[in-house]
């Protein structure tokens, strides 16, 4: 059944959007959505530069915590889908009051993003409901996670508990290394982020991201992407919020998404309805293909950071009504997403120094940039006082192209690359170097 084919339920009115967010995944899932002839209005909260850019698209700046004044005006802007970006607000139960006050609402409540929010309580969900994960260790204390890195043979991965903007994984390659992980978490690197840490076994393998569109008890798959988190080339340095991705990933067989599906997808959603846990959003498989099978290294809440800019030009204009299906609860869960036959791929420009101290504030010039199959999300951006854009973040702009293979895909993004500039300009240059192997070696030979 294609998504066109739309029941009554779903048929209600669907004119005016909030996206709540400031990032290049906002402004991606404002650029999908406004292809829709129903809508008539976007409104970005608070957005960013290039919000502006986008078709139908509108700044509004109001304080997610007052909430008696935020319901008010969403209620005088006759919104009809609210969809919550970043996990933060999703954390702090900002969908569950929104849902109170008569919104439709796609994301979920604090207790189902509690799967991001809380490492630990995502591994011990994990273990109940028998998915495939790496073995863990919850520990509050030095003392008690020294006794465990040193008893076990080989060094082990080491994370923040809470929510740490992507950055509070740490992989090391040696128990000391460990140790210093540690110890950096504790002395409050992400403040109460790090009041608690959770020790992994290291496992090996590639990784994909999965996207299951999710009403609470049906979901319907998205394209699967792989993401590059390390900061520099090769796969080196230290862990980003992402420099870039593609989508599909071509290592992603019928055969191993019918394993995922089965060992990880539906239990996790079984599993949630188990616990009285209405999940209306997306749900973020971060899997590690191994030896012995997927297993799942994290949950996200959301759509993945630069993921979601890779995948939504593969999105037909009917993708708002998923989402305002999920919100409603009225998947029949054998929707099939119309999607581009293009591939996709996303190269992340950041400000030098990310992830760690950058300055912001430097004018951003383009070139002759070639729109064509070919989009530029901003993703750190804001206006000067002569109306100029400048970086204001670490990561600056998602460059997005499709085409009819990576090659040609990577070929357009770094293209339109050196035809953008800022102060300290920073972006990896083997973006999807594991579907374009053959451009690579030919380069180097």
């Amino acid at each position: 059944m294609s998504i066109n084919t739309i029941n009554s339920k779903s048929s209600n009115k669907l004119e005016n959007i909030l996206i709540i967010g400031n990032g290049g995944r906002e402004n991606a899932l404002a650029w999908a959505i406004q292809k829709n002839d129903l809508i008539k209005k976007i409104y970005l909260l608070p957005g960013n530069a290039g919000s502006k850019k986008i078709n139908k698209s509108e700044r509004i700046n109001l304080d997610l915590k007052n909430t008696k004044v935020l319901t008010s005006k969403l209620k005088f802007l006759n919104i009809d889908l609210i969809v919550i970006g970043p996990e933060t607000p999703l954390a702090e139960g900002l969908g569950e009051v929104l849902r109170r006050n008569n919104f439709d609402v796609f994301g979920p409540g604090p207790d189902g993003a509690k799967l991001e929010s809380s490492k630990s309580w995502a591994k011990e969900f994990m273990k109940d409901a028998n998915i495939p994960t790496a073995n863990f260790w919850k520990v509050k204390s030095l003392k008690e996670a020294k006794k465990i890195i040193f008893t076990s043979p080989n060094p082990l991965v080491v994370k923040a508990d809470g929510l740490a903007s992507g950055k509070g994984v740490f992989i090391p390659e040696s128990k000391e290394a460990s140790i210093n992980a540690t110890e950096e978490i504790f002395k409050g690197k992400f403040g109460n982020a790090g009041e608690i840490i959770v020790l992994e076994e290291k496992i090996e393998g590639p990784e994909v991201s999965v996207f299951a569109l999710c009403d609470g008890k049906k979901y319907v798959l998205l394209p699967t992407a792989q993401d590059h988190k390390r900061l520099n080339e090769n796969d080196k340095g230290p862990n980003t919020g992402g420099m870039g991705a593609y989508s599909p990933t071509p290592m992603m067989t019928k055969s191993l998404l019918e394993t995922i599906t089965k060992e990880i997808i539906e239990p996790t959603i079984n599993s949630l309805l188990r616990k009285n846990i209405d999940y209306k959003g997306v749900l973020y498989f971060g899997l590690m293909i191994t030896k012995s099978g997927p297993k799942v290294i994290e949950y996200n809440c959301r759509f993945g950071d630069p993921e979601c800019q890779t995948i939504m030009p593969l999105m037909d204009k009917d993708f708002v009504i998923l989402l305002q299906k999920c919100a409603k609860g009225n998947l029949l869960g054998n929707e099939k997403i119309k999607m581009s036959n293009k591939f996709s791929g996303c190269v992340i420009a950041t400000s030098k120094g990310y992830p760690h101290n950058y300055k912001k504030g430097f004018p951003i010039t383009y070139g002759n940039i070639d729109y064509e199959h070919c989009q530029i999300f901003d993703s750190g951006t804001s206006l000067n006082s002569k109306g100029e854009f400048i970086t204001d973040g670490g990561r600056v702009l998602s460059i997005v192209c499709q085409g009819e293979d990576f090659n040609k895909v990577f070929e357009k993004a770094y293209k339109n690359l050196k035809e953008i500039s800022f102060d300290g300009i920073y972006y990896r240059k083997d973006i999807g170097h594991q579907v374009r192997i053959k451009k690579i070696a030919e380069r180097t030979n």
